[in-house]
């Protein structure tokens, strides 16, 4: 049986965030917040899910790059691999500068940096949005001529590494800080601090940094997040906020030039006042007032089941048929905006539940076709239509227990 090991990521990572946790409160240092955690690992578990269906397209985009237009015929080598993992995190370098330089880039990136704690959560907040920028600034180097199946490897390795420069637990590394991107490297590129900001732009190596002028170290105490805070722990919002932003100003702009110098320009110049606009006319303010946390414990199970879900997909991906990964990838998807929305007590997350039971009828009826299956999903159907305000306020009451 061919099992994708790459799963076997899930719940290591898990192990160290529960690591890091543990340490944090054996220090009485308070580094994790119950809901910026969650919101943090959730955006890391929608890119793993997508990482499923799109790892392999990129892996064939750069074998018909390398052997379409390669400059160069290369062979693996220690020198060549060498050369490799300094070119990659170059590239990286200069997409990652690009990301906070440009606002279109900002808006695939900002995720990244929404999040106001800074430990391994933080590390997994990687869109796919990312992934395919990544993609395009890295396909410099298959035209070079580095084969795919080298590029793939080193990825995997340069994706891994800043995982670990997520912390606040590990101080400065002595002689390592001259040369590796440290934790106390990467906690001042994830300040909003002004000495901070735009600092720090390499993965694994400083010399970037420090060769190209954009080199800080680690003075005063870092404040992480955004020079204005999000304010939301909405699944959808953290992925879009920003491109709705650019959207919407660009929209302000009459001629073309404009519009361009809106989605092209810098963050820095990029109006702070169109956040509180398109939350106004976007966001919606409808929550339930509540007087207790009991929806984390809803939230929390969700999560749980929702990882233990991912990994065994991921590990399975090769006997899965192609229906039953969409379905349950589907389902896990509906199931991270539903956290998202519980976390900001939104009333429509009841919506979030009949479109997820539906899901399951439909994969259940499509395994086990029998009448008797049918007679019950409609029976629900039915039975949720005419009781629909009931189970509402029911349901509501139980996640968020009594409202204020």
């Amino acid at each position: 049986m061919a099992l994708n090991y790459m799963a076997l990521a899930v719940p290591l990572f898990l192990l160290l965030i529960g690591i890091e946790y543990w340490v944090s409160k054996r220090l009485g240092r308070q580094l994790f917040n119950f809901n910026s955690s969650i919101a943090n690992m959730n955006v890391g578990v929608l890119e793993r899910l997508i990482d499923m269906f799109t790892a392999g397209s990129f892996f064939f985009f750069y074998d018909y790059i390398q052997k379409t237009y390669g400059l160069f015929e290369i062979r693996p080598t220690l020198l060549v691999w060498i050369a490799l993992i300094l070119a990659t995190d170059f590239v990286w370098y200069w997409y990652h500068r690009a990301g906070h330089k440009i606002n279109l880039f900002w808006g695939f990136h900002v995720v990244h940096h929404t999040s106001e704690e800074f430990n391994y959560t933080a590390g997994t907040r990687i869109t796919i949005f990312q992934a395919v920028v990544r993609t395009a600034f890295w396909s410099v180097l298959p035209l070079i001529g580095f084969p795919a199946p080298m590029i793939t490897t080193m990825l995997i390795v340069h994706g891994l590494y800043p995982f670990f420069t997520h912390t606040q637990l590990i101080g400065k590394l002595g002689i390592l800080e001259y040369i590796l991107v440290t934790p106390s490297h990467h906690r001042v590129h994830h300040a909003s601090n002004d000495a901070y900001l735009d600092k720090n732009f390499g993965d694994m190596f400083i010399i970037w940094d420090k060769l190209f002028g954009t080199f800080a170290a680690e003075k005063e105490q870092p404040v992480f997040g955004l020079t204005k805070q999000l304010d939301s722990y909405s699944f959808l919002w953290q992925h879009f906020h920003f491109l709705v932003e650019i959207w919407y100003s660009a929209q302000q702009q009459k001629g073309i030039a404009d519009k361009l110098k809106v989605i092209f320009g810098s963050p820095a110049d990029f109006d702070p006042a169109v956040r509180r606009i398109v939350e106004r006319r976007f966001l919606s303010k409808n929550k339930v007032r509540v007087r207790s946390q009991k929806f984390r414990r809803y939230v929390l199970v969700q999560f749980t089941v929702t990882v233990i879900a991912l990994f065994f997909l991921l590990l399975f991906e090769h006997q899965e048929e192609t229906f039953l990964q969409v379905m349950v990838a589907l389902v896990i998807f509906i199931t991270l905006i539903n956290c998202g929305a519980i976390l900001e007590q939104r009333r429509w997350v009841f919506y979030l539940e009949f479109c997820r039971g539906a899901l399951i009828f439909i994969a259940a009826y499509h395994y086990f076709p029998h009448p008797t299956l049918l007679f019950l999903i409609w029976a629900v159907l039915i039975g949720g239509v005419l009781y629909f305000s009931t189970l509402q306020k029911q349901y509501l009451q139980t996640i968020y227990g009594r409202q204020g």
